[in-house]
């Protein structure tokens, strides 16, 4: 899981810099009428949404990945009769990786709230003084998921070692009943 999560964060990192990159190449669209500086505007939204997708998927790729093996954790402990540490430990894991995600995915939902109310195209009037918010916000808040996503990977580690020593648990615990032969 630690080489998916880290390719998959690696990923959503690199969509959120060719984003802002796109949108810093394209500047302020406020009275622009150019064609063809409007459809790269298009690009910059649909390169948004996308982003925000893959944030959001790899965010919940942790979460999802705690709530199964803390389920399968418990399951084998109870079925083995092994020791209570085991989902203690992965609870705590998982307590810890679920603020981080959490975290993640509202900042990038910050992010598209910032570029909505910076949107030209919406109509709205006042949307040019949401620019420069969108610009630092969306700075910042790629910065804060890259943070979360770096910071969800120690726990990701820490489950895969916790569900080894279960693994092994087992295996004792199998040869000690006379299973394993």
């Amino acid at each position: 899981m630690v080489t998916v999560f880290s390719r998959m964060a690696w990923f959503a990192v690199a969509l959120l810099v060719a984003t802002a990159g796109l949108g810093l190449w394209i500047g302020d669209l406020h009275g622009e009428t150019d064609p063809r500086l409007l459809r790269w505007a298009t690009v910059h939204r649909l390169s948004g949404v996308l982003t925000a997708l893959v944030v959001v998927l790899v965010n919940s790729m942790a979460v999802t990945y705690f709530i199964g093996t803390g389920r399968w954790c418990r399951e084998v402990v109870e079925t083995y009769g092994l020791d209570a540490g085991f989902v203690g430990r992965s609870r705590l894991l998982k307590r810890r990786a679920f603020p981080l995600s959490l975290v993640g995915m509202l900042a990038v939902v910050g992010i598209v709230a910032l570029g909505g109310a910076a949107d030209p195209a919406t109509g709205r009037s006042g949307s040019a003084d949401w620019v420069i918010p969108h610009l630092v916000g969306g700075i910042g808040l790629a910065g804060l998921i890259a943070w979360c996503f770096q910071a969800q990977l120690p726990g990701i580690r820490r489950q895969q070692d916790l569900i080894t020593d279960v693994m092994q648990a087992v295996h004792h615990e199998r040869s000690a009943r006379g299973l394993d032969g």
